[in-house]
């Protein structure tokens, strides 16, 4: 092959063409993971790739020429540094962070250092505007930069780091008229192997500190080397089209950041972004990086026009997504008053449940006794009386129901009282035991906690204070555990009394970062088959697995498939697990664990409590689901993080495998699931904004599988009419603040609250399962179709109302009133095992 003079401009068109085709290609095939060893290899190409397509010439072939004259031929060591410097910084910066925000902005930067250096040109055509140093340039790059972080500023601004460095390279290969101090310069001509040696050598450098503190990357060796050998021919065609460029318009090197914007816009999968505008945002910017590209090109170029075809194939994406879109759209209309959506039967049975739920509560002291009776098979606890009339006076919606406090405390009755209250004093002085022993004294209706070396109780003191407020003599003296951490800590064995009596008390055993499902599912009994045939296949609607019972969902003993999809069973940050019979509170526990459960004092914190100046109405909330968070949930110290529940959401909703998703439609007159790889990105705005809990290697590896946004602010729910809610370390801190809003909570959770038992999944929210296989076409049915739209402002509606009847501080303090009526019985010293007080 011979290499065009560099006084030819009749082949820049062509060139150009070349380097947009091989810079786009290696875009789409390039990932974070092989960016450094792909630099490297490129590099070592790059001069062997210049000599093997070159012939000897008259002129040399790669000195750029400014009106006639040849640069310099020297090139000090010192500026080679410099530009390697910036290049190898620049290839670690695309590495650890990927897409460079600020990249666009360089192209007016360069054109306003090549009218410092006195070798401007003035191109003419549409497009000229934007390729001279004033502002239409600085619009079009504000544009890109703006595309390119998602409007957000800390990610424009962390961007410009790298940006600067690759300033710098590019300012050092600039044509120039007269000397400067102020930018480096180097003779490409002369430097083309002594600076890709640097260049090498320094990402080498960099190449082993990485793989000394992440290993090795699983890239393969083919991939590698295909890629560096694409990412070489960009450079060389990329060299090619900036001589030609640079005889007859001295822009020279402008063109590599347009070529670079260019491929990141051209490569950008619409279907992935939240939005049309930036769906189309990125096209125009393919489009006018493309014209600026042409205005810079020589008027005599060949073909110059035919470059435009890229601009048009960049729209093809985007109106395929659209046409998707669009399909999709009328598929829904299958669901009507004829043929309803498995949704609404739900709803129906929801709002059944709610009904009875609310019909059934005792509306006398009397009737209260009796219910209380008929459930539990025992009396009342001493002061029941007086608590009914505080929950009557504070009109509490639930007088019966408090399910949760009975199958909490009642396993506790086969110790005596005396043997309760041994036991907490034993647990709370064990080493490692992480629980707070806490004293409520009745007569001031006040709490001290006490640890065996923290201070900082996260708020226990100030949430029992607030709660039992006013409530001075109401109660007795009371002792209690709570446990520190957000993770549930009590395994309570099956034995009878007699056994328990005999059995030592506990035995703690610290299972941080270590599977757990074994331990917290070996006291799983066998379920009678066709129940939980019968359960299993109820919650299954056209093959899809919409949550028809709560309970039965979050029950540990009848999904085993549970084991690997919850990182408190993969890899919990924090499990300390008490094994035996110790009455220790927390605020959450799964199904098989035995922590009586208090409200997490996350829910009066002012972080969590919801600001109704920050709502806005339905119909200007953004009809699509969101969610941003940080990676807790599990600690990831192998590659298991990505079964984590918290990375399975986020990996579906950023479409990242871009695998099946299921969904509902009509297949010969039948609805049938169907699968297809489509996934409206439009209706997802998920990320996370904080990845930790993890070694140094997988904390990085997440930072490259996820797109990861920057900062949230903490009200951005309410912009949206669907808002995602699920587990972490523990439960969910924002989960009132979704149900007080306006907008309708989704929720996935395996951890059992206080609420449970008033909470109507349907009515108050909208449960979504472990496997997330139904959360598309969920989500696709309630943001896209008119029955879904209203079925979830409704559920919003249901969900806020009812908060504010029975999610108030007074409703916790009713709970708590009795939860210290159960336990104040549970330790009277003069109760027998066996048996609950009977005064």
């Amino acid at each position: 092959m011979r290499l065009p003079r560099a006084d030819d401009a009749g082949p820049s068109a062509g060139y150009a063409g070349a380097a947009l085709l091989f810079a786009t290609l290696a875009q789409w095939l390039s990932s974070q993971d092989s960016e450094l060893d792909t630099e490297i290899l490129c590099w070592a190409f790059l001069p062997v790739l210049i000599k093997s397509l070159s012939q000897p010439q008259p002129k040399s072939l790669l000195r750029p020429v400014v009106s006639g004259k040849a640069r310099g031929t020297s090139s000090s060591p010192y500026s080679l540094w410099i530009v390697a410097v910036s290049a190898a910084v620049y290839s670690l910066f695309r590495s650890e962070t990927g897409l460079v925000q600020f990249l666009p902005a360089l192209t007016p930067l360069l054109l306003a250092v090549q009218n410092y250096l006195g070798s401007a040109s003035k191109p003419a055509g549409l497009f000229s505007p934007l390729v001279s140093p004033n502002w239409g340039a600085i619009l079009a790059a504000s544009f890109g930069v703006l595309t390119f972080s998602n409007w957000s500023i800390w990610a424009f601004l962390f961007s410009i780091i790298p940006s600067t460095f690759l300033f710098i390279f590019y300012t050092a290969l600039l044509p120039r008229s007269r000397t400067s101090t102020i930018f480096p310069s180097i003779n490409l001509e002369n430097t083309i192997r002594p600076l890709s040696v640097r260049i090498a050598v320094l990402l080498l450098f960099i190449s082993g500190v990485d793989i000394a503190f992440f290993g090795l990357n699983s890239t393969g060796i083919i991939r590698t080397f295909f890629l560096a050998f694409i990412k070489a021919l960009s450079w060389f065609f990329v060299i090619q089209v900036s001589l030609t460029i640079a005889q007859a318009r001295d822009a020279s090197w402008i063109v590599a950041p347009l070529i670079t914007t260019f491929s990141i816009s051209f490569s950008t999968n619409p279907t992935n972004e939240s939005s049309d505008f930036q769906a189309v945002a990125y096209s125009l910017i393919s489009v006018i990086t493309l014209g600026q590209l042409v205005a810079l090109l020589p008027k005599q170029a060949k073909f110059r026009l035919v470059l435009w075809l890229f601009g048009v194939a960049s729209f093809i994406p985007l109106l395929s997504n659209l046409w998707m879109i669009r399909d999709a759209q009328q598929s829904a209309k299958i669901f009507g008053p004829e043929r309803e959506h498995p949704v609404e039967s739900l709803v129906r049975g929801g709002k059944a449940n709610f009904k009875s739920l609310l019909k059934t509560q005792s509306k006398s002291y009397n009737e209260a006794v009796e219910q209380y009776q008929l459930r539990y098979h025992a009396e009342p606890p001493p002061g029941f009386e007086a608590w009914y009339e505080f929950a009557v006076h504070h009109e509490s919606s639930i007088i019966d129901d408090f399910d949760a406090i009975y199958h909490a405390v009642s396993p506790f009755w086969k110790l005596s009282g005396k043997t309760v209250t041994e036991t907490m004093s034993q647990i709370h002085f064990a080493q490692n035991s992480e629980m707070w022993f806490c004293s409520f004294n009745g007569e001031s209706a006040t709490s001290d906690c006490a640890h065996a070396y923290r201070v900082f109780d996260r708020h226990l003191k100030v949430l029992l204070d607030t709660l039992f407020k006013g409530l001075n003599g109401a109660l007795p003296d009371v002792k209690f555990l709570v446990n520190h951490f957000d993770e549930p800590r009590i395994l309570i064995p099956t034995w009878g009394a007699e056994e328990a009596r005999n059995h030592p008390q506990f035995n703690i055993t610290s299972m941080s970062h270590q599977p757990i499902w074994d331990e917290v599912t070996k006291f799983c009994t066998s379920r009678d088959k066709s129940k939980k045939a019968k359960t299993q296949s109820s919650s299954q609607a056209f093959d899809l697995p919409f949550v028809t019972d709560q309970s039965s969902a979050m029950d540990l003993c009848e999904h085993p498939e549970y084991r690997n999809m919850h990182g408190l069973f993969v890899s919990p940050v924090s499990f300390s697990l008490v094994e035996g019979f110790v009455p220790a509170l927390s605020t959450g526990s799964p199904s098989t664990m035995g922590d009586i459960l208090l409200p997490s004092p996350a829910y009066i914190e002012g972080e969590f409590i919801y600001d109704d100046s920050k709502e806005v109405g339905w119909d200007e909330k953004r009809n699509n689901l969101y969610w941003a968070g940080s990676t807790t949930g599990g600690f990831a110290t192998d590659a298991n993080w990505i079964n984590y529940q918290r990375q399975r959401f986020v990996k579906l909703a950023q479409n990242i495998e871009r695998r099946e998703y299921y969904y509902l439609r009509e297949i010969g007159g039948v609805i049938q699931r169907v699968a297809s790889t489509f996934l409206n990105g439009r209706l997802f705005d998920v990320a996370f904004t904080r990845i930790f809990q993890c070694d140094r290697k997988y904390c990085r590896d997440q930072k490259r599988f996820f797109k990861v946004g920057g900062w949230a602010d903490k009200d951005k729910a309410l912009k949206s009419r669907l808002v995602f809610d699920l587990d972490g370390n523990g439960i969910s801190g924002r989960y009132y603040k979704l149900l007080a809003s306006k907008s309708a909570p989704m929720k996935q959770t395996l951890l059992r609250e206080w609420h449970d038992d008033r909470l109507v999944p349907w009515v108050h929210y909208i449960p979504v399962s472990q496997s997330l296989e139904e959360l598309p076409e969920l989500v696709f049915y309630l943001t896209s179709t008119e029955a879904g739209q209203n079925r979830a402002r409704e559920i919003a509606e249901q969900g806020r109302d009812w908060f504010f009847k029975a999610l108030r501080e007074k409703d916790m303090a009713v709970y708590m009133y009795r939860l210290l009526l159960e336990l104040a019985r549970l330790q009277d010293p003069s109760r027998e095992a066996g048996f609950p007080a009977t005064h």
